[in-house]
């Protein structure tokens, strides 16, 4: 599983990485977490709103800070 987390270095993108780790500790899977903050990358994701969370390279989650519960619902 491939989790990234989008976004320009904020406290908010900062968050959503913290609450994205914490998920998959919680879930005991196995997963690379991405922290991209080039804005060029992040531009050709087609995503416009920050912080936003990608699994498995599709977009689940744009323009708001998750808990962690939250993120465990996109994990399988």
């Amino acid at each position: 599983m491939n989790i990234k987390v989008l976004g320009g270095g904020c406290k908010s993108c900062e968050a959503l990485l913290r609450s994205a780790k914490e998920a998959v500790a919680n879930k005991g899977i196995d997963a690379e977490i991405e922290y991209i903050t080039d804005m060029e990358k992040i531009m050709n994701f087609g995503v416009m709103s920050m912080p936003a969370l990608m699994v498995d390279d599709k977009t689940v989650s744009a323009g708001k800070v998750l808990k962690a519960k939250e993120v465990e619902k996109f994990l399988r």
